[in-house]
């Protein structure tokens, strides 16, 4: 049976497939330049663009929200028309993107590449079903986790390498090397999915005859709005943990600079030091939660965002903001969606993918990270709010309390399904 393969007969039979190879060998080369600057992106708006909290928060707000509102259009693109496509296309816009970062002169002229990176994101969820079509139901979750182990392993020497190279060459100068890196990598990952990547929602005959008997989009947005329980209580949790998440999101390097006084350097090492952890414990935390549930697996990692949150107010050092980031990272890997406040992680997308048939599947990821993208919008200006009126710990504390609420809610409100069944049929 497969709850007794071993580790690495978990890792093999999760890379025979071409489609999650591919995605995550891509997702780690843009990995692999991202986490070189976007542990620094709030310091170079404050440093280099003159950006105060305020308008920090501001384009956090514009950026994450962007990034999911276009979810929910692409979700339902995903579904009518195919993954491979709309993965494609969104992969090509992130050429772009970097253009537009390095013509910025302001934290107003940033607007735009915030826009366009908005944009890019209507492929994620095509991206997060077609690694759900492609495992075995009883098998997700340890495949989230070995997607998530590997293209985690970038931030194990990126970060520490980005804040090195910030420290030394400055934030302006350090931030343009890695804008042209990423215009490269983007390029060279897109042709690679292009080439590579196939439909895994129907073949190329079925598409035709589908296309005839598709619903109209309005149909098909209010058919999937008729969610059950269970996807509408983690729909609330997602949209709690974001707001909790984005009022502290774009200030942790402000505060761990100003208040606790690092260096670019030793906020470089703790993100690699939370790389490795979230490296080696995503595939273990996957595979864990095919054999005891998803739900415990959860619950776990979103307390322990909080946590972290009220450990970083606590800091008053490197090793004890070490801690309370190793936390996070923790959260990370087991499935909770961090600081980040990402409704992902390894158990929590393996949940979904468990709760929703496999033609809706990307419409309702979609419909979840655009939901939580217009509800949690506000939280990074009610964060510089806090900040400004009540002190840098604030907006850390709230964001605790709420996360608490929001797992509290998530134990209380979500049934995990029975996968029995299933796990009989396969050999």
């Amino acid at each position: 049976m497969s709850g007794k393969r071993s580790y690495w007969q978990t890792i093999k039979l999760v890379f025979s497939s071409k489609n999650i190879t591919t995605i995550a060998i891509t997702t780690s080369m843009i990995t692999l330049c991202d986490a070189g600057w976007r542990p620094f992106w709030s310091l170079y708006l404050k440093d280099v663009l003159g950006a105060s909290v305020w308008a920090i928060s501001f384009l956090s707000m514009l950026g994450q929200s962007e990034r999911l509102l276009f979810q929910l259009p692409g979700g339902v693109i995903a579904d009518r028309f195919g993954r491979r496509k709309i993965i494609v296309y969104g992969t090509a816009l992130r050429i772009f993107t970097p253009m537009l970062y390095l013509w910025a002169t302001d934290w107003v002229t940033m607007i735009p590449a915030l826009l366009l990176n908005g944009v890019t994101s209507i492929y994620m969820p095509a991206f997060n079903a077609i690694i759900a079509d492609s495992l075995p139901e009883d098998e997700r979750g340890a495949g989230y986790g070995a997607f998530r182990m590997i293209t985690s392993t970038p931030r194990i020497f990126s970060p520490i390498i980005g804040g090195y190279l910030f420290d030394r060459m400055g934030p302006a100068e350090g931030f343009r090397l890695f804008m042209f890196l990423s215009i490269f990598i983007n390029a060279v990952v897109t042709y690679a999915r292009y080439r590579i990547i196939t439909e895994t929602l129907f073949d190329e005959e079925e598409m035709k005859g589908r296309a005839k008997k598709r619903l109209p989009i309005k149909e098909q947005v209010v058919e999937t709005m008729t969610l059950g329980k269970n996807v509408w209580v983690m729909v609330l949790v997602a949209v709690l943990s974001a707001f909790g998440a984005r009022m502290v999101f774009s200030l942790v390097p402000i505060y761990a600079q100003e208040v606790i006084g690092l260096s670019y350097t030793q906020l470089g090492l703790v993100t690699t030091i939370g790389g490795i952890i979230t490296s080696a414990l995503s595939m273990p935390g996957g595979m864990i939660s095919d054999r005891v549930g998803r739900k415990p697996i959860i619950s776990l990692s979103r307390f322990l965002t909080p946590l972290s949150m009220f450990g970083t107010t606590l800091a008053g050092n490197f090793p004890q903001y070490l801690l309370a980031q190793a936390t996070n990272s923790l959260s990370e890997a087991f499935g909770g969606g961090g600081r980040m406040g990402n409704a992902g992680g390894p158990a929590w997308q393996a949940l979904v993918a468990d709760l929703v048939p496999k033609e809706k599947r990307a419409t309702v990821m979609g419909t979840i990270g655009t939901i939580t993208g217009v509800v949690a919008a506000p939280a990074s200006l009610a964060g510089s709010w806090l900040w400004n009126n009540l002190g840098p710990i604030w907006p850390f504390r709230v964001s605790a309390i709420t996360g608490l609420i929001a797992v509290a809610l998530f134990m209380v409100g979500v049934e995990e399904p029975s996968r029995k069944k299933e796990k009989l049929l396969r050999p």
